[in-house]
């Protein structure tokens, strides 16, 4: 298999994937939506949330090939500016999350998983940095000799779509079962719920202060 990569232009790719792994288990806003999705509705819920987080992540690894995180170095306004809606839009979710009923669960929302795609999408590409991570992660494992342009920036997106859905889907599944015990004490389930609004404001916050 290395071999077949390193024909691509992709060096290291070994590397390249505990790389991923390692940056995929730090903790995160989309790590806590995909568990937050799966608490709330299912497996169902989960996968479409990591569908949503997979599609960001390739529209961002797009927008990198293209060089846009160059253009948000360049301007720090515009850096800036994103990072702000990304914070206003974690703090919303922790906010519906603290101000969730009784039982645990926000108000009911038609189209549940529809909704868990669009917030592990929206999640994802309101991360400015995550658009400069790609940037700077791309050029480390790429052999300007036998660099094939397009293809090996989409053979490694795949790579890394790879990792996520495998990391992903032990989210899922461990957020499933950890929902059905917390499922039968709602008051665990309510602490859960708040923890977790807490996090996501805290984490937008420090968005825009790093």
């Amino acid at each position: 298999m290395t071999e077949a990569f390193h024909a691509l232009g992709i060096t290291d790719v070994w590397q390249m994937i505990i790389a991923t792994m390692v940056f995929l288990m730090l903790p995160g806003p989309g790590t806590f939506c995909v568990l937050t999705s799966t608490g709330r509705h299912g497996l169902r819920g989960g996968y479409a949330s990591l569908a949503g987080l997979m599609a960001g992540d390739a529209l961002l690894m797009l927008m990198a090939a293209l060089g846009v995180a160059a253009l948000l170095q360049a301007n720090p306004l515009l850096f800036q500016g994103l990072q702000y809606i990304g914070a206003a839009y974690l703090a919303w979710l922790g906010y519906r999350l603290l101000t969730a009923g009784k039982d645990g669960s926000a108000a009911p929302v038609p189209f549940s998983n529809a909704a868990d795609f669009r917030r592990g999408f929206l999640v994802t590409i309101i991360n400015p940095k995550a658009i400069v991570f790609y940037m700077a992660f791309f050029p480390l494992f790429i052999d300007p000799a036998t660099h094939q342009g397009s293809v090996t920036f989409l053979a490694m997106g795949a790579v890394i779509s790879c990792c996520t859905l495998f990391y992903g889907s032990l989210l899922v599944v461990a957020g499933n079962a950890a929902a059905r015990r917390l499922g039968q004490n709602r008051r665990i389930a309510r602490f859960a719920s708040k923890a977790a609004g807490i996090f996501l404001i805290g984490f937008g916050i420090k968005l825009t202060t790093n």
